[in-house]
């Protein structure tokens, strides 16, 4: 009797369900489309997982990182595991003669540290923290044997210029994410974007035309803005391709005060390398971004002091009758090196922190520019007799000079009358400075008081940032 019953309530529910179907369709409404079946486990994953994930961080990670170098993953160094991670384990094991279990035991990762090591070398391969834009990146330096200077960052380059890396950084308020990934996603007839990422904090950015493949990141940080750009030329794919997931997986946008970089970021700054298919990519390294233009046709730099004050160097404005600062006419005032224009009208400024004595031979140095075309820039520079070594441009001419402390050491004498390029890149030249002990007596003399020396030295970003705002184009009418 309870058998029957319960069968009589099985089919009382199923025809239930059938009508309630059926009352569904009947109102235009599909049917519950089943659930799928849960997937099966695979125990030879699994049981990989459960050995890595016995592993301490650390060691997970180096595991991750050797495989990229063995040339058996092409993923990002956070510790986690997955089947990215299990393949190229199989992968190695299986290349290397052992049984492709996925798990590897001690004496296996001995050897594919060994091996990964002897691969870093014969790269030559360094995690170093840039000192141009602050952050920790690693460079195969036997590839990309050359190096220069760029404004906010460092340019490496192979001998016959067909890969190119560049670090960049902006100082806080003068770019913003948003604008860099526009520029970075834009389409063309030539180039096509094949991969773009984009979070609040970091945007990645893949892209190729017929000649090369490029990889762009940025990072978001309180010091600003820091990335970096890749390009190569497609021919050399095999070879380089390696070698961007390693500098993707190196880059640390913001290293922590006195560390040493380590090999793998900060799972925070760790982002999905997307794959690198074989095909056409970009000519290079994408064009970095122009400053935000803040008045066309600079002619020369100041410098805001506020109250309708701008300070420059005289001979920036030999050739110019008429100055003029954010479209307002400026009156100079006083002889010698240094004057000082009056603006009436002009609000904002900053005065920096003075340092009188200068700078030592080879002392890095940060110019403040606003370059022909209006936009600030910030480029990093050595000290040299009596003046700076540092990739300029025209409307440089005025520029301040501040040290890695964020004081004022000078300002520049001249700049380039045309703009020099070589190659597409401004290479570092030797410009005469105005020193800061004679701007220190200009300031005096129109009655500015500096701001006060800092405690310490600070990263170039975070020198610069509350001098940047105040720079300003000067435009010369007749």
């Amino acid at each position: 009797m309870r058998e029957r019953t319960a069968a009589v309530r099985t089919g009382l529910a199923a025809l239930v369900s059938v009508g309630l179907a059926l009352g569904a369709a009947a109102q235009g409404a599909p049917p519950p489309a089943p659930k799928p079946a849960a997937p099966t486990p695979d125990p030879a994953l699994e049981a990989a997982r459960a050995a890595f994930e016995a592993l301490p961080e650390p060691e997970r990670r180096a595991v991750q990182d050797a495989l990229v170098w063995t040339g058996d993953y092409n993923g990002v160094t956070t510790g986690g595991f997955g089947r990215r991670t299990f393949e190229g384990i199989a992968t190695y094991q299986r290349r290397t003669g052992g049984t492709p279990t996925g798990q590897l035991g001690p004496s296996e990762r001995t050897a594919l540290a060994s091996a990964a090591e002897a691969a870093r070398k014969a790269a030559r391969f360094r995690v170093q923290t840039d000192g141009a834009s602050g952050a920790a990146i690693g460079v195969p330096e036997r590839l990309l044997s050359k190096r220069s200077l760029l404004p906010g960052g460092t340019r490496w380059q192979s001998a016959d210029g067909r890969v190119t890396l560049d670090t960049r950084s902006f100082p806080p308020g003068t770019t913003n994410l948003d604008a860099l990934f526009e520029r970075a996603t834009a389409a063309s007839p030539e180039r096509k974007v094949t991969y773009k990422l984009k979070k609040p904090d970091f945007v990645v950015v893949t892209a190729e035309t017929a000649t090369g493949r490029s990889y762009v990141r940025y990072a978001l940080g309180e010091a600003g803005i820091r990335g970096f750009a890749l390009g190569y030329d497609r021919a050399m794919a095999a070879e380089v391709e390696p070698l961007v997931i390693a500098v993707a997986n190196s880059f640390s946008p913001f290293p922590a005060e006195g560390a040493s970089p380590s090999v793998a970021p900060p799972p925070s700054a760790a982002v999905a390398a997307p794959k690198l298919a074989p095909g056409p990519g970009p000519n290079f390294a994408a064009p970095p971004l122009a400053p935000p233009t803040s008045e066309a046709h600079a002619s020369a730099t100041g410098l805001n002091l506020g109250g309708g004050r701008v300070l420059t160097a005289a001979s920036a404005l030999e050739n110019c009758p008429a100055p003029r600062v954010g479209g307002l006419p400026a009156r100079s005032e006083g002889a010698g090196p240094v004057v000082v224009l009056r603006v009436e009208g002009l609000g904002g400024g900053a005065v920096p922190p003075l340092r009188t004595e200068a700078p030592g031979a080879d002392e890095a140095l940060l110019v403040l520019a606003v370059e022909s075309n209006g936009g600030r820039s910030v480029a990093p520079g050595v000290a040299g007799p009596g003046g700076v070594f540092a990739p300029l441009q025209p409307g440089a001419g005025g520029a301040p000079v501040l040290d890695r402390a964020g004081r004022l050491v000078g300002l520049v004498a001249r700049a380039p009358a045309g703009p020099r390029l070589i190659a597409g890149v401004m290479p570092p030249t030797r410009y005469p400075i105005v020193p800061g002990n004679a701007v220190a007596a200009v300031l005096k003399q129109s009655g500015v008081t500096s701001a006060p020396a800092p405690a310490s030295a600070a990263s170039p970003s975070g020198a610069a940032a509350p001098v940047l705002g105040a720079v300003v184009g000067i435009v010369c009418g007749r």
